[in-house]
């Protein structure tokens, strides 16, 4: 039985990962499943679902993005599922930008060349999942609605899939008490 964190990133990911860690699951090597970001693109789940075996646990990237959870549903029956959220649309996105800009050291919003010559995961990699996972360009990066929609309508997606299986599904806000 596998345990799939598949909350948008900043909702918790990282603090569930060291969650699963504490209860002794093996979790999956972060760096090696963000790798995965254009099997995903192109909806090709053969390694995705591959590298699934390399443990018990997995969040972040693909794990966050839309489809992989029905993926791994079908590779991995039984498998649980952990929804992280944010308080607000509003809340996840302040703390996506704040987290990209701190990461790349500018002050303000990224800009489009800014995550198109950062070097994480590889020149382009940030920009990329901007593309694949939201459908922005130069000129639409950062647009508060379509990020929002986009948080929005996955949560909404992924609580739906799992209406029948209530079992299967845990919906998580970490700063709720």
């Amino acid at each position: 039985q596998k345990v799939f964190c598949i909350g948008h990133n900043k909702t918790g990911t990282t603090s569930i990962e060291v969650v699963l860690k504490d209860f002794g699951y093996k979790v999956g090597d972060q760096t090696e499943a963000e790798l995965l970001l254009d099997d995903w693109a192109v909806r090709d789940f053969r390694r995705i679902v591959q590298y699934c075996q390399t443990a018990e646990a997995f969040q972040d990237i693909p794990f966050s993005l839309d489809f992989t959870y029905q993926a791994v549903d079908q590779a991995f029956p039984g498998s649980k599922f952990i929804l992280t959220v944010r308080n607000s649309a509003d809340d996840w996105y302040r703390s996506l930008v704040r987290f990209h800009a701190k990461l790349m050291g500018v002050s303000g919003t990224p800009s489009a060349d800014d995550l198109k010559n950062f070097p994480y995961r590889g020149k382009g990699w940030i920009w990329r999942v901007q593309q694949y996972v939201f459908g922005i360009n130069e000129l639409t990066v950062y647009d508060e609605k379509i990020y929002k929609a986009q948080y929005t309508n996955y949560n909404e997606q992924v609580i739906k899939y799992f209406q029948f299986r209530p079992k299967d599904l845990l919906v998580l806000n970490l700063s709720d008490p």
